[in-house]
């Protein structure tokens, strides 16, 4: 199966450098079926990333986020920018569902729990833990890339805390 992976962040600004590093990884990876979208935060041009693919992942770094990530699925929502910059996948997927007039492909989000996210800082010593974790669940995830498996990884979660 296909998937369209979008990766999120910048890398100038500490741990908002998780999704371009998760990015870089599954780079290297060079993984069959599986389409990387990189960019510092989503636009409402990424709803055209959708296209042809019948799964869909945002990756991004969080603060409130519970460590060491949070898996979860999610659907198109409207929501309200302030301009067409920085949109939450909600709105990515329901720019999709606007545009061709059907329902967008499963998606979900992997945030990645961030400490520090100031200008020229490097990566927190408990995100690179977090970041450790959270290869290790990519990985699962795109060993399998279907809707379903993902849904029961969501439910294994919910179990004793993923330690990677």
């Amino acid at each position: 199966m296909s998937v369209v992976v979008f990766a999120v962040g910048n890398p100038s600004r500490g741990d908002d450098a998780l999704g371009p590093l998760l990015m870089a990884w599954l780079e290297l990876q060079a993984r069959p079926g599986v389409h990387l979208v990189s960019d510092f935060q989503l636009q409402i041009e990424h709803a055209l990333d959708l296209e042809g693919h019948p799964l869909a992942l945002f990756i991004d770094a969080g603060t409130g986020t519970p460590a060491p990530f949070d898996f979860r699925e999610t659907g198109p929502a409207p929501s309200r920018p302030v301009s067409s910059h920085a949109l939450a996948p909600e709105a990515v997927l329901q720019v999709y569902a606007d545009i061709q007039r059907r329902p967008p492909p499963p998606a979900f989000v992997l945030c990645v729990r961030g400490e520090g996210f100031g200008l020229g800082e490097g990566l927190s010593p408990e995100a690179e833990r977090n970041l450790a974790a959270a290869r290790v669940f990519l990985g699962r995830c795109l060993d399998q890339p279907d809707p379903a498996h993902w849904r029961r990884l969501i439910g294994s979660l919910a179990a004793p805390a993923f330690s990677g």
